[in-house]
């Protein structure tokens, strides 16, 4: 296994750390952990491009990582009241259809292939954004809660919208 791969790999390790730092209200160590997973998730991506190391297993491992990482604390935030309910499944049921159609798919014998938008990195960018500003806000009490209720709707809208794509682009090519 290689370097990127292994970073990865202690990313999704660090996720069940992140869910129970968050359940036993340390939101301080929270935030810590969690920037550090998003520093790895950098990290891994630069390292393996930049080295010519991307590997097959890295481009499902690295993708697998992050829904792993935002579905486990969008649903953590939510059971601790934090985030509004209707967002967080909005957020888990679009990588839930996201990743139903890639295994509906497979399961089919057809193929898919599909390509990340700039919409989709948006979506990713502000979702681990507003996660950090809540993570942030309470564990350094900041007392942010204008700006995230405005960052709640932002990511509403990017989460509808890159799901539509994703929908959309698996129809184009299964039709």
């Amino acid at each position: 296994m290689n370097i990127p791969n292994s970073i990865t790999l202690i990313r999704m390790i660090m996720v069940p750390v992140i869910v129970w730092l968050i359940l036993a209200e340390q939101m301080f160590a929270a935030f810590i952990v969690f920037a550090l997973a998003g520093i790895s998730d950098a990290l891994d991506g630069l390292i393996a491009k930049q080295f010519d190391l991307v590997t097959p297993l890295g481009t499902y491992l690295d993708p697998l990582a992050d829904k792993l990482l935002l579905v486990s604390i969008y649903i953590t935030l939510g059971i601790q009241e934090v985030l509004p309910s209707w967002l967080v499944i909005l957020v888990v049921s679009r990588d839930v259809l996201i990743v139903g159609a890639i295994i509906l798919t497979s399961l089919l014998g057809l193929s898919v292939t599909i390509v990340p938008s700039k919409l989709s990195k948006l979506n990713t960018f502000c979702q681990i954004a507003l996660a950090a500003l809540v993570l942030g806000d309470i564990g350094f009490d900041v007392g942010f809660t204008e700006g995230i209720e405005l960052f709640v709707f932002i990511v509403a809208g990017t989460t509808v919208l890159s799901g539509l794509t994703y929908i959309l682009q698996w129809a184009r090519q299964n039709s």
